[in-house]
């Protein structure tokens, strides 16, 4: 069998340049360009410089604060467990934070807090599986692959658009 032809293109936005790939059956990856886990395409991966796709289209809304929430088709590749907190973290809503043990509990085990958050950090399809909203049970914000500080330019771009306001001290 043939493998499916994986297209790409970057994205300018406010926490930098982002790359979105994708096949026709839907959304594979969002990689942050800019960052501590800044990558490349992968090998066999087509470049379209105008790609003009759903996924394109929403993340292009989601910048501009159009856009609250994502309806696309994603491509998962993890286990079990991953995609049951990959399912629980498209479930915060906008502009909210929640920790991991807030998510533990979400799946009916309450005391996988420190397994949430390894699922959490190997979600490939950040932003749309918002792993940006999960914070530490203190409050305060913990590991974000790309760095905090695109996590921080998130949460405050979702806090903007979405008229609430932080309800924990995520910065500290």
């Amino acid at each position: 069998m043939a493998a499916e032809k994986i297209v790409y293109t970057y994205l300018d936005s406010f926490v930098g340049k982002i790359l979105v790939a994708q096949n026709e059956r839907g959304l594979k990856t969002i990689w942050f360009m800019e960052g501590t886990k800044a990558r490349a395409p992968e090998y066999g991966w087509y470049h379209e410089k105008n790609l003009k796709t759903e996924a394109v289209r929403q993340l292009r809304a989601y910048f501009e604060g159009e856009l609250l929430e994502f309806d696309l088709t994603l491509l998962l590749d993890g286990t079990p467990f991953q995609k049951e907190v990959w399912k629980a973290l498209q479930q915060i809503p906008y502009g909210e934070t929640v920790t991991y043990g807030d998510i533990a509990k979400k799946i009916g085990r309450p005391k996988a807090a420190r397994a949430v958050g390894g699922a959490n950090g190997k979600n490939y399809i950040p932003i749309v599986i918002p792993c940006h909203r999960v914070i530490g049970s203190s409050g305060h914000l913990t590991g974000f692959g790309s760095g905090i500080d695109i996590k921080i330019a998130l949460l405050e771009h979702e806090l903007k658009f979405s008229g609430k306001k932080a309800v924990r001290n995520w910065k500290g």
